[in-house]
């Protein structure tokens, strides 16, 4: 056997890294729309109180 990477797309490594990209991608953005969204809010409401 040779130690040379397999770069079938349909192997079970790739997969496992596709998934584990989609879940990444799809957690950071469960967090990260709220907290975009509440910094949004805060900068905002901040702004007001110096006008």
């Amino acid at each position: 056997m040779s130690n040379v990477p397999n770069n079938n797309p349909s192997t079970p490594d790739t997969t496992a890294v596709n998934t584990a990209t989609g879940k990444l991608a799809l957690g950071w953005a469960l967090v990260g729309v709220p907290l975009a969204y509440g910094v949004y809010e805060t900068l905002t409401r901040v702004a007001a109180l110096f006008d």
